[in-house]
């Protein structure tokens, strides 16, 4: 069996902002400080990584931060839900969709998710896709603020919902990102980057991940190279 993990900002989705907007009023709300993004580069970063190095960056102590990240996240998913609920676009990347459907039909494949997001704020973005019931794993931002001890989660859910146990060189982790890539290389996953969200497919190759996508719209040609990775 092998075991797919997607990230999901700039890989599953592009949601034109919602999550940074929804951050943004939940720390406001919790900490009492306007957050400034302008000096931070988040991405690949995981939810809890963001708000101690921008709420750091503002003055706030780390015990502050500490004490106030759940009710941060908790607002946050209010925030989002309700953004997406009025409208807020959130759209798929090209061929996400049908390359998703098809590896889940696979028998010896599991589809799952890998990403920064906290778990609430992960299944507000997806639930507008229609996607969300595919992934029947996931390894989140609040299992872990460290995104290279994320592998090791998902893949034990995966052996609790299976029972097999899942080599890491049969795990493949595909995202946005150099840090997606050095994700997979830290536990010896497969990667498999796309230059679908902020970084540039040149980039992301100079990574080196073991396959490298400029975005899934040849749907088919994909899955039958990740069929074989």
């Amino acid at each position: 069996m092998r075991l797919f993990l997607f990230d999901v900002d700039g890989t599953l989705i592009f949601a034109h902002g919602v999550g940074r907007l929804a951050l943004t009023k939940a720390m406001q709300e919790v900490y009492g400080v306007t957050p400034k993004f302008e000096n931070y580069d988040a991405r690949g970063k995981t939810d809890p990584q963001i708000v101690f190095a921008v709420m750091r960056g503002a003055g706030v102590p780390a015990d502050v931060i500490a004490a106030g990240l759940g009710s941060c996240f908790e607002i946050h998913a209010r925030h989002l839900n309700a953004l997406i609920d009025n409208g807020h676009p959130v759209r798929t990347m090209p061929g996400i969709p049908e390359l998703v459907r098809a590896l889940s039909g696979q028998e010896d494949a599991l589809v799952g998710l890998l990403t920064g997001n906290v778990e609430q704020g992960a299944r507000a973005k997806l639930r507008p896709t229609g996607l969300a019931p595919y992934f029947r794993v996931g390894a989140y931002g609040s299992d872990d603020g460290d995104r290279r001890r994320l592998p090791a989660i998902a893949r034990e859910r995966a052996h609790t919902l299976t029972g097999h146990t899942i080599p890491f060189e049969r795990v493949v982790i595909i995202g946005d990102t150099p840090l997606d890539v050095d994700c997979a290389r830290a536990c010896g996953a497969r990667s498999v980057a796309v230059s679908t969200g902020q970084h540039s497919y040149d980039e992301l190759a100079a990574c080196s991940p073991d396959l490298l996508f400029r975005d899934f719209s040849n749907v088919e040609s994909a899955l039958c190279i990740l069929s074989q990775i």
